[in-house]
């Protein structure tokens, strides 16, 4: 049964969720529009709160340090009223809050993304085992996973988990440069000797290469994901986009500080055509 969302101040909740995918986040967002229309919607809301925590942690206008950690208390508490009284008067967590219920979405695993947020609360974050980065991407890529796989019809959460954690590992090696910018390393044992230089030596494309091969594994490892039929486009979209910058990594020999590895809005369309 397709749900429809009729009131106005819900109806503009999910249109502010769906503009902020689209500036933020185009390649998702291109995905994203091979689902399913009235499952849309609800990835857009998912999003909107997911950026709300990105931009309190990594957002132009983010607060100092000290109180970083205050607003993202704020955030997952406003999150919690909404669900607790059905409601809510944020425009991002409005939609939330209609969406949960209405595809069954388990949003109390979120607390758990919420936990790898507050690491990123620090001046300086320095990721330094698999261990540590494993734990990382359980709380952030693999809760956003679980989430979303009701939504993808998924009967195997875990699977969903895994997926999104190749996402993200793919774009923390996309984003070793942005990263480095705002004091983080997410990869460990990248020479910091390299990342100030902005000159990539031959230990830091080992260890690169090292997580393109895990990141490819994890693709693999998921290739026969179960799914909806109508939602298989859209993660085929999204696999097939990430793997191309796989490739550009690759094909720079490793080098993350000195070729570009991210996609431009073209070379990402054309990926997802599969060209």
């Amino acid at each position: 049964m397709v749900h429809v969302v009729s009131e106005p101040r819900l109806v503009e909740s999910y249109r502010t969720c769906r503009r902020l995918q689209r500036r933020h986040d185009p390649t998702y967002y291109c995905a994203t529009r091979f689902l399913p229309r009235d499952v849309q919607p609800a990835v857009h809301a998912l999003y909107g709160f997911v950026r709300g925590a990105d931009q309190i942690v990594d957002g132009p206008r983010r607060p100092p340090g000290p109180e970083r950690r205050e607003a993202l208390d704020a955030w997952q508490a406003e999150l919690e009223r909404g669900l607790a009284a059905g409601r809510s008067e944020h425009p991002v967590i409005a939609a939330l809050v209609d969406a949960g219920p209405r595809h069954g979405l388990p949003l109390h695993l979120l607390p758990r993304y919420m936990d790898s947020m507050r690491v990123d609360c620090d001046e300086r974050v320095r990721i330094a085992s698999r261990a540590q980065l494993d734990d990382y991407m359980e709380g952030s890529a693999a809760t956003v996973g679980r989430v979303i796989a009701p939504l993808l019809g998924a009967p195997e959460p875990e699977a969903v988990a895994r997926l999104g954690v190749a996402f993200q590992l793919t774009n923390f090696i996309r984003d070793v440069p942005v990263d480095w910018d705002l004091d983080r390393v997410y990869l460990p044992g990248l020479p910091e000797d390299d990342l100030r230089a902005g000159a990539a030596s031959e230990s830091l494309r080992e260890r690169v290469g090292q997580e393109v091969a895990r990141a490819r594994g994890l693709f693999a490892e998921t290739a026969g994901l179960a799914l909806a039929p109508g939602m298989r486009n859209g993660v085929r979209v999204a696999r097939a986009v990430y793997a191309r910058v796989l490739d550009r990594v690759e094909g720079n020999g490793y080098d993350v500080l000195g070729a570009r590895a991210r996609l431009r809005p073209w070379e990402a369309a054309r990926a997802a055509l599969g060209r």
